[in-house]
């Protein structure tokens, strides 16, 4: 399956580069990129030749915090034709909703994951690939993208009540970035990355809702996008990703939700050149290495992430799919990679 994402999700790159000092076109060079490429923001490029440019472009300015910087000059117009639904749904909850709804029109490599605990609201960010690739400035970028939407819908007066990276603190000359853009608690060192928010901000009135405006930008919408950019596999691996913790990313569970049987949907992916069994271990595969690359995340919540009810079959479909068990594949990981590294 293609793994790309809108010209617009490098919305701020130049200005970013820019502003640290430093020339954008040997990175774009370098990463099969051109600024004549980028000038339509419409234009789908290469979702990896992304990353590996935020990341080459964080190494070569030793600038930690590009991909945030970068999401501080993003607004919900970014987001493309499914903006204007976006910004009128009457809650943060039916935004998310309709983000999800056309994630596959803004960036296919990224699917959101909404988890409750109690009275607090666990927003994380997936990209699925199908093999990894280091990502720590596109994981901040989608962050800090994420935290701007939220406020684009609730108003510029909301917070997160936390914000949450896998990565260690940075240096203390970065942190006012972190400040500025987050404005509540920031923890390092920890097992996700992701926004923590209150339970009621998901149904709190949005600050621009017009149900008129909505309807009309969905009209819009349905006339000038083609059923063909939203693939069934392309649907069925997001729901996988986001099934995958309560143990149901089932064949039969995904085609009820997409209200069909699962002899039609068998069909649909056969048409795709793929199937129900191969998006579950790419997804598996994906987010197995995104989970263990992380060394505080204990090896039987990964297993439980991925939808395993003991880390022994974990254990064994993960020696199967890689060669080694996940704790030699954690131990290789931590050896091939500089105590440094932030991925």
């Amino acid at each position: 399956m293609a793994e790309l994402v809108r010209v617009a999700a490098l919305t701020g790159y130049f200005p970013t580069m820019q502003g640290l000092g430093a020339d954008p076109r040997p990175m774009l060079r370098e990463c099969g990129l051109s600024p004549e490429l980028l000038a339509n923001p419409e234009q789908l490029i290469s979702a990896r030749a992304t990353m590996r440019l935020l990341e080459r472009s964080a190494e070569v300015t030793g600038c930690t915090t590009l991909g945030l910087r970068m999401s501080e000059e993003r607004a919900l117009a970014n987001l493309g034709v499914a903006s204007l639904l976006i910004a009128h749904q009457p809650t943060l909850r039916l935004a998310l909703q309709a983000l999800t709804e056309f994630r596959n029109r803004i960036n296919s490599t990224l699917a959101l994951q909404i988890e409750t605990f109690g009275e607090e609201i666990v927003l994380r960010e997936h990209f699925a690939l199908s093999s990894p690739e280091p990502h720590r400035q596109s994981s901040d970028l989608a962050l800090g993208v994420l935290a701007r939407f939220c406020a684009a819908v609730l108003g510029d007066g909301w917070t997160p009540l936390s914000v949450c990276f896998a990565h260690e603190r940075p240096s203390p000359s970065e942190m006012a970035v972190y400040r500025r853009l987050f404005r509540c608690t920031i923890e390092f060192d920890s097992e996700f990355n992701g926004l923590v928010i209150a339970e009621a901000d998901l149904d709190r009135s949005a600050a621009r809702a017009d149900s008129a405006l909505a309807s009309h930008a969905r009209e819009l919408i349905s006339s000038v996008m083609s059923p063909a950019m939203r693939t069934a596999s392309q649907e069925v691996e997001q729901m996988i990703m986001l099934l995958l913790p309560s143990g149901r990313a089932t064949i039969q569970y995904c085609a009820e939700s997409m209200g069909s049987t699962v002899r039609t949907l068998q069909r649909m992916l056969d048409a795709d050149g793929t199937s129900f069994s191969d998006l579950l271990n790419r997804a598996r595969m994906q987010l197995s290495s995104q989970y263990l690359a992380n060394p505080r995340t204990r090896i039987t919540d990964v297993a439980g992430m991925l939808g395993y009810g003991s880390i022994g079959a974990y254990t064994r479909w993960h020696s199967q799919m890689f060669g080694i068990s996940p704790r030699q594949w954690r131990a290789s990981a931590a050896r091939r990679q500089p105590q440094s590294s932030a991925f």
